[in-house]
């Protein structure tokens, strides 16, 4: 796991923030057609998703997003989808600006969890077998399987490592 969030370049530790993200109109620039596998502003028709955004701090220099949901059912934040920035995609360039995004992602969530009093239990779905095996490996997370193919679960041991390990400051700031 990667603390803070790393400029792969310079080897630099970089401070991050938390936003959340309300306004369609502001996600309506991150799509599928550029690197972002999912039109966000859809994902705010549903009014019981919430998206954040981790930046650099200080800035809106958005690396990665994350959708989550309130899951009453099964006591956890259900991830609707999380997605790191393309420039810091390895599957979408050659050498990613930033590395442990995925993990601050992760990290929100369990302390959205957490705030929720779900205890940092987090549930979703990979979006394919190698992720899924990467989300086991890297953040010890369950695989489930019930009801998708790459259904996985944190569960509140393992989410209080990742939120030990991912250090970023919550803001009050909204986009």
């Amino acid at each position: 796991m990667t603390p803070c969030l790393k400029d792969n370049l310079t080897g630099e530790l970089i401070s991050t923030e938390v936003l959340r993200v309300r306004r369609k109109s502001f996600l309506q620039k991150f799509n599928k057609k550029n690197g972002w596998y999912v039109n966000w502003a859809e994902l705010l028709k549903d009014s019981t998703v919430e998206v954040y955004a981790l930046v650099v701090a200080g800035t809106v220099d958005i690396q990665g997003l994350v959708a989550l949901q309130k899951s009453d059912d099964m006591q956890a934040v259900y991830v609707a989808w999380m997605c790191i920035a393309p420039q810091n995609n390895k599957l979408l360039v050659n050498e990613p600006k930033y590395s442990g995004v995925g993990g601050h992602l992760f990290a929100i969530a369990a302390n959205k969890s957490v705030e929720y009093n779900y205890n940092g239990a987090i549930t979703g779905n990979a979006a394919n077998a190698e992720l899924l095996e990467h989300y086991c490996k890297t953040f010890h997370a369950d695989f489930l399987g019930m009801l998708h193919p790459y259904q996985m679960m944190i569960d509140e041991e393992n989410a209080a490592k990742i939120m030990e390990v991912y250090d970023y400051e919550w803001t009050d700031d909204e986009l």
